[in-house]
């Protein structure tokens, strides 16, 4: 198939492309570089530099490639940044994905996997999580999201859209080529790796009093292979609506430390801190919709082989991709 790829130069979308080149497909890169980097496309993939806000770029490139379906990866993802400037959010993650489905009805493709998240659910009563939770984000990242899907759902009702939401947890690892490298980085895997890398003293750790087996919050950790694996999925199936993508199982902050620890050789010395507003205790996916539907199971999500894979990434690149 010829897939267009948004965000091909970020984090989970360099990887997928990736991963789709492999197959044999071809793919098509759309990315602005403000938050990726050019050294993350795939030199087999054909590059389109472009802004989804800027709908005379989107509609000329989706015109021109005429691609079977789109993935959607490009948007602002920090929730703490979100927070403090909810007009970015709204314009870059809304804005671009309505230019988005304008453009695709234009260039007559229909089929749409979107890139969505978690963060919808906001704190939920219950865990693991069902995509039958109730979405009530707490943030203008979870928010603009979950407006992204109900504004495709409308589109699929009315025009046919055949669109997939993937509702990831935490990601995490690396392929051999491509890795994490944010500015700044808010995830907790990566910078556990800066102070085993000497970039970092220490590694800030949010509470320790939550209700949990040794105080820290628990997370669902999916390696971005994993993740990968699950779109090309359901580009291959005739499924439309959400699927949580998750391991079913979580893991500590400290179990986290403690694991970097082992794969590393480093002590990793750790800061508490206070907890940060709305961080609940527990995340964790109920991902049996996925294997049901798209028949996609996580086969590299270990904690430590997760762990390993970054390491390996990040000791070769200490620098990121700069």
């Amino acid at each position: 198939m010829k897939i267009f790829v948004t965000g091909g130069a970020g984090y989970i979308g360099s990887v997928t492309a990736e991963m789709l080149l492999d197959e044999g497909h071809d793919v098509v890169i759309f990315d602005n570089l403000e938050r990726g980097h050019r050294p993350a496309v795939d030199r087999r993939a054909t590059f389109i530099q472009g802004d989804l806000r800027h709908d005379a770029e989107i509609g000329a490139a989706l015109l021109k490639a005429r691609p079977e379906a789109v993935v959607h990866f490009a948007a602002y993802a920090l929730v703490g940044e979100s927070m403090e400037r909810p007009e970015l959010y709204f314009g870059n993650n809304v804005r671009g994905g309505i230019n988005l489905a304008e453009a695709m009805l234009k260039a007559g493709t229909r089929h749409i996997v979107f890139s969505s998240t978690c963060a919808t659910y906001g704190q939920p009563e219950r865990s693991p999580i069902t995509e039958e939770t109730p979405q009530r984000p707490t943030n203008p990242y979870g928010e603009s999201k979950l407006m992204l899907e109900k504004i495709l759902d409308w589109n699929r009702r009315q025009h046919g859209f055949r669109p997939v939401f993937l509702r990831y947890f935490n990601a995490c690892g690396a392929s051999e080529k491509y890795g994490e490298d944010h500015e700044p980085e808010s995830h907790l895997i990566p910078n556990v790796l800066k102070v085993a890398l000497g970039q970092q003293k220490e590694v800030r750790v949010f509470g320790d009093d939550y209700d949990t087996p040794d105080g820290t919050c628990i997370r669902d950790y999916i390696h971005i292979v994993d993740l990968a694996v699950a779109h090309i999925q359901a580009l291959k199936t005739d499924f439309s609506g959400a699927v949580n993508l998750g391991t079913g199982a979580g893991q500590s902050v400290k179990e986290v430390v403690e694991a970097a620890r082992r794969v590393t050789g480093h002590p990793i010395p750790v800061a508490m801190s206070p907890r940060r507003p709305g961080d609940p205790a527990r995340l964790v996916a109920d991902a049996g919709k996925a294997k049901q539907v798209l028949g996609w199971e996580p086969r590299h999500s270990g904690l430590d082989a997760i762990i390993r894979s970054a390491w390996d990434w990040h000791r070769a690149h200490p620098k990121g991709y700069k």
